[in-house]
């Protein structure tokens, strides 16, 4: 028995979606997506002024060419802090959240980052055990960093990742 794969046999990698810079065009998109995932999502203002200012926008999109993820990363000297990181509902239990994940890994390896920064919601328990299962640890907390519903704030926990 011959137990050398073939090509028929690996799984298809041209399958996988391949990490896409994304630009002023893909906003209409990335808000859809937003406005679906997050109860204070950013605005319009909040995403083209991160691309005036310079911040990267990357993406992965589906066989359609139609875009189901994205992440904002703000470059700080050696360090990559995770502005916005969300991926669309139907595509949400399917592992593409880390399938993101790996391919940020990849573009901070790429450029020499040291270390990737976020913060997270507290009460995002889903979110805080996909980045502590990716390799993010807590470093500390910023009091009243989000906000909340009836003019109330939320606690984010800060979390880094070295490279």
């Amino acid at each position: 028995m011959n137990l050398t794969p073939t090509l028929s046999s690996l799984p298809a990698l041209a399958a996988l979606p391949a990490l896409c810079k994304l630009g002023y065009a893909d906003i209409d998109r990335i808000l859809t997506i937003e406005e679906q995932v997050y109860t204070h999502p950013w605005t319009r203002g909040n995403f083209t002024d991160s691309l005036l200012s310079g911040y990267e926008a990357y993406g992965l999109r589906d066989a359609e060419q139609e875009l189901f993820a994205y992440f904002v990363v703000m470059p700080i000297l050696d360090e990559l802090h995770l502005l916005n990181f969300a991926v669309d509902l139907p595509h949400q239990g399917q592992g593409k959240g880390r399938l993101l994940l790996d391919k940020l890994f990849d573009y901070a390896n790429e450029l020499h980052y040291v270390s990737i920064l976020l913060e997270v919601r507290r009460s995002n328990a889903r979110a805080i055990s996909v980045y502590e299962s990716a390799g993010f640890a807590a470093i500390g907390v910023r009091k009243g960093y989000y906000p909340a519903h009836n003019e109330q704030r939320e606690d984010a926990i800060v979390m880094r990742r070295a490279c």
